[in-house]
């Protein structure tokens, strides 16, 4: 008789998505005041002394505030001194964004895939360089790079085994969302658009993430090109895809190319300002 197979990691448990997202509840809890800060920026009656209010409470996070608005991203190095004034030059949305990231523990990378956040800061700075093409704002794009591999981490947490195993195995973008939804019949991206439409995010930040795989569509061209230019720094085996294709002709390799090497710097500083 033949013994049985081990069990393989293959075998997905049970994707519970309400419980998973009922899991952030769980961790906002844990973060009231990056919380609290999400819940105000939604507010129409946010404000730079309000925020920074808040933030104020959360010594980590402020810091990591006032160290990305010290970035060279914004131009402002060694600047911005308060932090009021560093919430106005990041402004609302990049408050939010890091704020999301501190109460879903995006910043614990011991509970991460080993390269998310060389991935996620790549994308993140892809997008803001390439949005002036799609006539979207650099800032809006940051954040939504930012905040595009968020259900990556949802499902690590979830399957952190499976996941892991997916994640090394599946290098590019188009193939991993494949088998995402395969194992658990969501896309990673899609799992992110789903969160942060809980969250009350603007619709600008969720449609480029639920059609991203539409290649046809322009709402997703952005975050398509970022991946494909996050995919050619960060991955070795990375098989490329032509740019003009994935941009809805916005883009062509000739613009591609002298980024790169920007991007990549640029993606650094920003990983250490975000993580500290």
């Amino acid at each position: 008789m033949t013994p049985s197979a081990a069990p393989s990691l293959t075998v997905a448990p049970v994707f519970d998505l309400e419980r998973v997202l009922g899991s952030i509840d769980s961790m906002a809890a844990q973060r009231p005041v990056a919380a609290q800060v999400v819940a105000e920026t939604n507010s129409d009656r946010s404000s730079a002394k309000e925020l920074s209010r808040l933030l104020g409470a959360d010594v980590a996070l402020a810091g990591r505030v006032m160290k990305l608005a010290n970035s060279a991203f914004y131009g402002m190095r060694g600047r911005v001194t308060s932090l009021q004034f560093a919430v106005t030059v990041v402004g609302f949305g990049t408050v939010r964004t890091m704020a999301t990231v501190a109460l879903t523990d995006l910043d614990d990378e011991s509970r991460l895939p080993e390269d998310f956040w060389e991935v996620s800061t790549t994308l993140a700075l892809a997008a803001s360089t390439l949005a002036p093409r799609f006539a979207e704002r650099p800032q809006d794009a940051l954040c939504l790079g930012l905040l595009a591999q968020m259900g990556v981490a949802l499902l690590h947490h979830n399957d952190a085994e499976g996941y892991a195993e997916l994640w090394t195995t599946h290098r590019s973008a188009v193939s991993r969302r494949t088998a995402e939804v395969q194992r658990y019949g969501i896309s990673a991206l899609r799992l992110t658009s789903v969160a942060l439409e809980q969250w009350g995010f603007p619709a600008g930040m969720l449609l480029p993430l639920q059609q991203v795989d539409d290649e046809t569509s322009f709402q997703g061209a952005l975050l398509r090109s970022a991946l494909e230019v996050t995919g050619r720094l960060t991955d070795g085996a990375h098989e490329e895809t032509p740019i003009e294709r994935v941009s809805c002709g916005q883009l062509r390799e000739r613009d591609v190319a002298p980024l790169l090497a920007q991007v990549r710097t640029d993606a650094e500083e920003l990983r250490a300002a975000l993580l500290g």
